[in-house]
């Protein structure tokens, strides 16, 4: 097949078997590659009910189809497994020449079982594929892990995926970073997984073509794509994400202070020019991607000089408004923290936005804190915190490691209350009482973040919906969206740049690379037909109905405060189920959220119809109760 390897590699690190089979091409026009190939294994070599630290939990990583050509920011790869935070999917995409290099070793996918009985790593070299030793990577962050295997294996040229030392103490919020600095996006707990397995890194150098069907079609396709790609706005701002900042901010939608605010009077200390004087160092691209949205950041002075970061909006705010922290240097120094320690810099953002509203309202104390000030914009706690969760060290760091909803059951009183995540997977920095389109967006992605499932709140941003209002029209928008997500995530191509395709456009791309024709109604079917797949997978591990569609207590009970037409704006419950009602009319689900048979059958999933019919029937049992 043109474009894909069509292979899966199959390794148990327990008892040290490793073999292959082959990815057939039913199963390629199925799910493309990607997040939809990788929930596709996740279903198939998953056991029902084990915890995601159970050496049974399969760790994913699939390529797309893109991945080993010349296209544009679709060179990445992707991780599924279950979430050690969640309990349900779990995936991330990262545009990273780590996606490449795995293609060009042989591979479309590598499912990963087992735990090995000391620290180790896989190295894949080509069909030569080796569990080694890691015991003297212990603690190392990946950076560091990167450089030391390439002179281990004497070849600068190697790529590695990883996790740093948050992974390994098995924190709940820890991720997966290649490419140095790349992080695994929103594949919040993947790293811990991997962690549970002993499995430090995956080294892997390929050597093969990756062939596309039509070269001359797809290098002016790419070419076109390129000048696309350049004249998008994301990439003329020398620092994106102080105009996302903005933007909320003059919405009433920048999270302050762990959601007890709307509006952070901290940003207006600085300026984009200021930023972009005193920080900026240079702008950068992803793999193969000609858009320079990766703002490389670095503190010029003082207490924290030469700390160096690459900073995106939704990591600048969590650190910024929503924790209170009015010092870039300060933001700077965090987020490099956070980096090395292997982490997700919005769910740790979060964590210690959530401890310092417990701290500020007398639910723990300062002897719990073990003597640390958590107020908010406490720049000393910040950095403390970072430390302790990344560590998974003493009473507080270990309960934050947890993650916001785990943690407020172990705090216990109202703490719970605080807590503001969707399904327990930490919320990014909108206020989703001024966004309320996105608001429903979130509540009903199957990951838990509908930033990156579905992309509702630009939806309310950018004026295309009444973000006051959840109307009936918005069921089908969100379909379309989440239909387009996955498909962007199939492809493993960044949804930054998304605004350049159409749906000609991807169904062009995918034929110039692989030669098999598909049309843009064919395409949306993908997408529905991931999105139903990975509900059943959070159904079958009671995680997937309508009672796990909901949002933060904050978010529907507490009022916005700050002056303005978003004052005193929530999105009250009875809101939020009319929402969902339109939601899942859209999608023919069910009132309880279920997929039906027939809905099942329409995407060609009607062998999992079992999994529909008992969850009905569960349904209706305890509605007869």
């Amino acid at each position: 097949m043109n474009a894909y390897a069509g292979k899966v590699l199959h390794i148990n690190l327990s008892s040290g078997q490793i073999r292959t089979e082959v990815l057939d091409e039913r199963t390629v026009k199925l799910y493309l590659g990607g997040v939809g190939l990788g929930v596709n294994l996740l279903m198939e070599y998953s056991k029902l009910g084990k915890d995601a630290f159970d050496s049974d939990n399969p760790l994913i990583y699939c390529t797309g189809p893109l991945s080993g050509t010349l296209g544009p920011a679709g060179n990445g790869y992707a991780v599924v497994s279950k979430s050690p935070l969640t309990g349900g999917v779990c995936e991330g995409q990262v545009q990273s020449f780590f996606g490449s290099e795995l293609k060009r070793a042989g591979y479309d996918a590598v499912v990963i079982k087992g735990k090995a009985s000391s620290l180790s790593y896989l190295w894949i070299d080509d069909d030569q594929v080796q569990i080694r030793d890691a015991q003297h990577l212990k603690g190392v962050s990946v950076k560091v892990v990167e450089q030391k295997i390439c002179s281990e294996l004497d070849d600068f040229s190697i790529c590695v995926s990883g996790i740093g030392e948050a992974g390994e103490k098995l924190c709940r919020v820890a991720t997966i970073v290649s490419d140095k600095c790349h992080m695994v996006s929103r594949g919040v707990g993947l790293g811990a997984v991997m962690g549970s397995k002993n499995l430090k890194v995956i080294a892997v150098r390929g050597t093969h073509d990756v062939n596309v069907a039509n070269f001359d079609s797809f290098v002016q396709f790419v070419k076109a794509q390129y000048g696309r790609v350049n004249t998008l706005e994301i990439g003329k701002c020398p620092f994106p994400v102080y105009k996302r900042l903005f933007e909320l901010n003059s919405f009433s939608a920048l999270a302050t202070r762990n959601w007890n605010g709307s509006v952070f009077d901290g940003i207006k200390k600085v300026s984009d020019d200021y930023l972009t004087d005193r920080f900026v160092k240079k702008t950068v691209s992803c793999a193969t991607c000609g858009l320079n949205c990766n703002s490389v950041v670095m503190v010029s002075d003082g207490s924290f000089k030469n700390e160096v970061a690459q900073l995106n909006s939704d990591c600048f705010l969590s650190l910024n408004s929503l924790c209170g922290i009015d010092c870039l240097d300060a933001i700077v120094k965090a987020a490099s923290l956070i980096n090395n320690y292997g982490m997700d810099c919005v769910s740790v953002g979060a964590i210690v936005a959530f401890a310092m509203d417990l701290y500020e309202h007398g639910v723990i104390t300062k002897e719990q804190t073990g003597g640390v000030d958590l107020h908010f914009g406490n720049i000393d706690a910040l950095l403390d915190l970072i430390c302790k969760i990344g560590k998974n060290d003493g009473w507080l760091g270990k309960v934050l490691a947890e993650g916001v909803a785990k943690a407020a059951e172990i705090i216990g009183g109202e703490a719970v209350k605080y807590a503001c995540h969707v399904k327990g997977l930490e919320l990014p920095g909108y206020d989703l009482r001024a966004l309320k389109n996105a608001a429903l967006g979130f509540s009903v992605a199957f990951s838990g973040d509908g930033h990156l499932r579905n992309g509702a709140e630009l939806l309310d941003i950018t004026g295309k919906v009444d973000r006051y209002k959840i109307e009936s029209s918005i069921g089908n928008k969100l379909v379309e969206e989440s239909q387009r997500y996955n498909v962007l995530d199939c492809l493993i191509l960044c949804k930054l740049n998304s605004e350049a395709y159409t749906w000609k456009d991807l169904a062009d791309y995918y034929l110039f690379a692989t030669g098999f024709q598909v049309t843009e109604e064919e395409l949306k079917q993908v997408g529905k037909r991931v999105e139903i797949l990975a509900r059943l997978f959070n159904i079958l591990e009671g995680k997937g109905t309508r009672d796990y569609d909901d949002l933060p207590y904050k978010i529907k009970n507490c009022p916005i405060s700050n002056e303005g037409s978003e004052k005193g704006m929530v999105v009250t419950d009875d809101e939020l189920q009319l929402g969902i009602d339109y939601y899942y009319a859209a999608y023919g689900w069910t009132a309880d959220g279920i997929p039906t048979v027939d809905c099942l059958k329409q995407v060609g999933l009607g062998h999992l119809a079992y999994i529909s019919e008992n969850a009905i029937k569960t349904a209706q049992t305890r509605e007869e109760n």
